[in-house]
Formats: C-alpha cells, sequence, structure tokens
C-alpha cells in the first residue's frame, strides 16, 4: 500500500511538507495545494516558490492545477514541467463556493460536455506528461458519476483519485462507498481513495474492504494525527514527536513569515484539526485561541504536549 499527502490550501505547503517528511515520513507522494492560472498566463510567485524543486528536496511532489481553461492548463503545465516535473493533477475536487461558482474544481462537473472537450484538448497538448485527477462523484447526485467516468476513461489518466462525496457534501455526510466501488470496477485508470481515513481502524478496515486498492489518500487524518503513519507501522503515539515536529514547523514559519501575528495564524491553523485528536481541553482551546504572541504559545503548546 502507498499512502498520498493530500493538499490542503494554505496549510500543505513546502515548509509543512519538508517538516513533516523530516520527522514522520511514510508518504509516497505529496499533492501540493492547487495552482491557478490566468489570462495573463503567469505564475504566481507564492505558487511557483512552493513547487520549486530547492524548496522540496527529497520528497516525490505532484504539483496540482485548478482551471477549466485548456489554454491555460497546458501553458502552466509546460512552466512546471520546465522545472523538472513530468505529472500534474487537475483538481476537479474542491468544493469550495468560491471555486465552484466559477465551474473550477467540483463546479467543472456539472458541465460534462465542457470538461470533455477541456480534457480532450489538455491530453492532447500535454502528450509527452502524465496527466492525473482528484475528483468528487458530481454536484448534487450520485448519479452524476456514471457519466464523469464514461468521460474520464476516454482518456490515459494517469491514476483516477476518487473522493466519494458530493460538492454540496463539503465534508458532512459519508462518502458514498457504492460508487466507490463502481469507479473501482469501471475505471480505466488505477483508482486512488479518498475521504475520511482518520485512524489506523479505519484505513485497516478499508484496507481489507478494498483490497485491490494499492494507494491511498490521507489529508485530515494526518493534520488531526501527525504520528498517523508512524502508528500504522506499529509505534506507538508519542505526543513529544508532536512537540518536537509542531516546534519546528513553528520555526520554520518564523524564518518565512514576518511577526508573531503571522506565524501564530499559520500554527492555530494546524491546531484546529490536532485538538479533534487529542483528549478533549475546552480550557486549552480557549487559551490557543486568545494567545497573541509567540512566548506564550510555547509555553501552552509544551504544557499540551509534554505533560
Amino acid at each position: 500500500m502507498k499512502y498520498y499527502f493530500a493538499p490542503l490550501e494554505g496549510i500543505t505547503g513546502f515548509i509543512y511538507r519538508n517538516t513533516y517528511e523530516k520527522h514522520f515520513g511514510g508518504i509516497s507522494k505529496y499533492f501540493t495545494p492547487f495552482i491557478t492560472t490566468n489570462q495573463h498566463f503567469k505564475i504566481q510567485n507564492r505558487e511557483k516558490k512552493d513547487i520549486l524543486p530547492e524548496n522540496n528536496p527529497g520528497i516525490h511532489l505532484v504539483p496540482q492545477i485548478l482551471t477549466n481553461n485548456a489554454e491555460q492548463f497546458i501553458d502552466m503545465a509546460r512552466k512546471i514541467q520546465a522545472l523538472g516535473y513530468s505529472e500534474i493533477n487537475l483538481n476537479l475536487g474542491c468544493p469550495s463556493r468560491t471555486v465552484v461558482t466559477k465551474k473550477k474544481g467540483s463546479g467543472f462537473l456539472a458541465c460534462p460536455e465542457e470538461l470533455d472537450q477541456f480534457l480532450d484538448e489538455i491530453f492532447w497538448g500535454c502528450q509527452d506528461m502524465e496527466i492525473s485527477i482528484k475528483t468528487r462523484i458530481g454536484m448534487e447526485d450520485a448519479e452524476e458519476f456514471e457519466r464523469l467516468l464514461h468521460i474520464y476513461n476516454k482518456y490515459p489518466l494517469k491514476e483516477l483519485i476518487v473522493h466519494p462525496r458530493l460538492q454540496i457534501d463539503y465534508y458532512k455526510n459519508h462518502p458514498n462507498m457504492e460508487v466507490f466501488q463502481y469507479a473501482l470496477e469501471k475505471s480505466k485508470a488505477p483508482v486512488c481513495y479518498n475521504g475520511d481515513l482518520f485512524t489506523v481502524e479505519d484505513i485497516e478496515n478499508f484496507k481489507k474492504d478494498y483490497p485491490t486498492v494499492e494507494n491511498i489518500m490521507l489529508g485530515r487524518g494526518i493534520l488531526k494525527t501527525p504520528s498517523l503513519m508512524k502508528e500504522l507501522e506499529g509505534e506507538s503515539r508519542d505526543l513529544k514527536k508532536w512537540y518536537e515536529f509542531l516546534s519546528e514547523l513553528c520555526e520554520e514559519y518564523g524564518k518565512e513569515l514576518s511577526g508573531d501575528t503571522n506565524v501564530l495564524y499559520k500554527m492555530k491553523e494546524h491546531w484546529y484539526y490536532l485538538f479533534q485528536s487529542l483528549p478533549k481541553d475546552e480550557k486549552a482551546v480557549k487559551a490557543m485561541r486568545k494567545i497573541k504572541h509567540l512566548d506564550e504559545y510555547r509555553i501552552l503548546v509544551k504544557s499540551i504536549l509534554c505533560q
């Protein structure tokens, strides 16, 4: 079994990826938060910095593109290829309303004819590159997926990563495993599973239920439990290792961001997930929300993880 790290916008950038890989590892592929295209055919400095090979040493990174414009996709793919990458991932899964209203991410799924034409153009224009797709199963109705998969099967996908939820689900409700089974049976491309695998038990149960699946993409599960990959290998949870990881992560953010406020904003994003897998402690949660200085933050984190 190979494990991929899902892209999460604003969270799993190169600082997080490198620090995570150093402390825990176990990931076969990391996917970047989506890179947007534009009519000026330029890549933003922040997005370029995130994918520069020198900022991602020793990890297998797959850049992800978010667009519904084939010409812009091909241009961006070429820019990324020039940096040394051979695989691009297309985002057809983002459920964010701001993305969906532009007919991008999972919003593109509502336009199957346009999507088909788009895929025809990008696969023709990028014949020397590998293209994988990360998709939801539709916008509003699971029955949409039959047509979507028929479209996907027309093209030589490197891999089809399926998050078996609808756009309207966001992250609520349960993944539709009946539709995922359909994808396994009917997809011409290899299928990777993504969605709601948060614990070792979740993952082991999934592997028993779907023994033919070779790749799993994890996202929120790792954000909630940084040591998840080590626990899959049989190690006991060690919160002191969490502390070492988070301490270095904080220091690395400090090298890139100016001022306590910006660094704390990033760290509090991570703690939103971390608190979900720790023993309930409302006092600590409230204290984390109120903290305004890094010195106070470090003391609080040590009290939570090094008792």
